[in-house]
């Protein structure tokens, strides 16, 4: 039975401003033939979709070490403090581990979550969907490490004074954050290092997708309903209308920069309304996460996340993915409703980390559109 149907989403407008950039072409203008190829594509890369588009990120810290709070044990969460930094400054955060009741694997599998700061985080119906599984949550309040306040201005925040010499935005901060938890697991011992899974939602699906493509530690990165900044397309600007309401339309560069411009990186302002002339799109950030797996979530009626961007895009990576023969390993699905960290998206996840451990069978409502099949705008293929 469909989850979502093809008329559910009307579109009014639908402009493209170029067509995404080939990821398999070197900057010398040659073109990657083998994954060796791909290897060296890759760090070319990193210099325009994270280096200009987030700042550059924090190194992997010279002092870390991990202070047990609480333990509350299986069925309950555990506390710790982080602190990590380099020899003349450190900065510290908390971590919270939510451990099921019951074990069903030797090491617990866990989802990476950043999101603390949002009230959803400790339901007991959104926690509840993994812990029954045997999967556990980590939590921790991204905004410890850098503020999200309106209008404060850029570089706000403690990670800020620790590492002053780099131009990372908040995005960026955040992301470091994600992989000082996963350095925090390693030391404690008691986490499936295999079966790491890095989700976060809106700003924080943001999050966990840069830090998806940066640490390889996690084996399953879920980005829900990023909007733009991530997963959705500079180059697609859409208006449309879920289940006859109010047309709305999507987000672009030009919004995020004239609200959020202290999450990205300050040579972003430089494409603003010139987002043909962007040296990357979205979908060669869900590339650096290949071959690992990627599941890309989103709401039919979440018109501001340009599901149609998000749909491009995702098709655009894949590409990528095919060429290192890990197709399998893509997956993106969307839900009725709007701009949400649903039980649904969780379920999804939850199902995609089964199939990984226990082969579980992919739930069928992947892969279906709630808007009609648009022209692709790349005409690249793999190698």
């Amino acid at each position: 039975m469909s989850f979502v149907e093809k008329d559910m989403l009307d579109i009014k407008e639908y402009q493209v401003f170029g067509k995404l950039p080939d990821p398999f072409l070197f900057n010398d203008g040659t073109r990657v033939q083998t994954k060796e190829d791909w290897k060296k594509r890759k760090k070319e890369m990193y210099k325009t979709v994270i280096d200009l588009q987030y700042g550059t990120i924090p190194p992997k810290p010279e002092v870390f070490h991990v202070e047990t709070l609480y333990k509350g044990g299986r069925g309950r969460a555990n506390s710790y403090r982080i602190i990590a930094g380099t020899k003349e400054k450190t900065v510290s955060f908390r971590m919270q581990v939510f451990f099921p009741p019951q074990y069903k694997f030797e090491k617990l599998p866990v989802i990476v979550d950043g999101d603390a700061c949002f009230p959803y985080s400790f339901d007991k119906d959104f926690l509840n969907i993994a812990l029954k599984e045997g999967i556990g949550w980590v939590f921790f309040d991204r905004t410890e490490l850098a503020h999200d306040v309106l209008y404060e201005g850029r570089r706000q925040g403690a990670l800020y004074e620790v590492y002053p010499e780099y131009t990372f935005g908040a995005l960026g901060a955040w992301a470091w954050g994600y992989s000082r938890c996963v350095d925090a697991l390693e030391v404690l011992d008691f986490a499936d290092m295999n079966h790491i899974a890095f989700t976060g939602h809106s700003r924080g699906g943001k999050t966990a997708a840069l830090a998806g493509a940066l640490d390889e530690r996690a084996s399953i990165v879920n980005a829900n309903e990023t909007c733009a900044g991530a997963c959705g397309c500079y180059r697609i600007h859409m208006k449309a209308s879920y289940l006859g309401e109010n047309p709305e339309r999507s987000e672009t560069l030009d919004d995020l920069l004239r609200y959020f411009d202290f999450w990205m990186g300050e040579d972003m302002a430089k494409y603003r309304d010139k987002e043909e002339e962007l040296p990357f799109d979205a979908h060669m950030l869900k590339a650096m996460v290949a071959p690992r797996t990627l599941y890309i979530s989103e709401a039919a009626g979440d018109i501001w996340a340009n599901p149609i961007g998000s749909w491009q895009t995702t098709l655009a990576a894949k590409e990528v993915f095919r060429f290192l023969g890990a197709e399998e390993n893509l997956f993106w699905s969307f839900r009725p409703g709007t701009h949400y960290h649903h039980l649904h998206d969780v379920e999804m996840l939850v199902n995609i980390i089964k199939q990984k451990l226990c082969d579980e069978k992919p739930d069928e409502r992947f892969f279906e559109l709630p808007f009609p099949d648009q022209e692709l705008i790349f005409d690249w293929k793999a190698p």
